[in-house]
């Protein structure tokens, strides 16, 4: 194997590093690295031939899908709106959440056959849904708080991550219709896999020991 006979995984930033890293300590390894990573971004695991590389979402799944990193972990949010090339080999069941279609409190969505503008953050995932719909829309791309679209008039629903709804309460916004459901996910470089096949389901299979230990 390349890179001294080590495997190399790309990790998200934030909250599924934290809940990876959960998950790695429970397989038993050593993440110490991990917990204090001063400025460093690739930080080898001790006991396991195994490297982390410490990424934004989007990039985790360039350099898996560019095959300097063999394996990484990002949700499926993001997954749905960049569509790349990689295998997708399990569900790893935390950073639960979901897309959903907003609108504002008491207007009638699907009662007008005037074409409905969509204001997304994610406008992949708006329009694969609603072309499964068979409707034309025009989808609108936001950068930063979606939820104002529809209040300034810009826009006649939103498509974006729900978990408990409150922000969307707060700002007048109710939840008519789930779009996908998300979850952190493994993914693995598609020549990884045949060239680093071994390595790569024993990494696999203790992920999934420590998956169903904790069903």
């Amino acid at each position: 194997m390349n890179r001294e006979n080590r495997l190399r995984i790309a990790l998200t930033k934030g909250r599924l590093l934290d809940k990876s890293m959960e998950l790695f300590t429970a397989m038993g390894l050593d993440c110490t690295p991990i917990e204090h990573p001063g400025r460093r971004l690739v930080h080898a695991i001790p006991n396991y031939p195994l490297d982390a590389v410490l990424a934004k979402a989007p990039d985790v799944i360039t350099y898996v899908e560019h095959g300097v990193c063999d394996l990484g972990i990002v949700g499926k949010d993001t997954i749905l709106e960049q569509g790349r090339t990689f295998y997708e080999v399990l569900d790893l069941g935390f950073g639960k959440c979901r897309f959903a279609l907003a609108v504002k409190e008491g207007s009638d969505f699907y009662g007008t056959y005037q074409t409905r503008r969509i204001a997304s953050k994610y406008p992949n995932v708006a329009r694969a849904f609603f072309e499964k719909k068979g409707m034309d829309v025009d989808i609108i791309k936001i950068e930063g708080s979606v939820e104002l679209a529809p209040i300034l008039g810009l826009a006649d629903a939103i498509v974006d991550i729900v978990e408990t709804g409150a922000t969307l309460r707060e700002n007048g916004l109710v939840p008519i219709e789930d779009v996908a459901q998300v979850s952190a996910r493994l993914i693995v470089n598609t020549a990884s896999m045949k060239l680093h096949k071994e390595a790569i389901e024993d990494f696999i299979a203790r992920c999934e020991a420590e998956l169903e230990r904790r069903a």
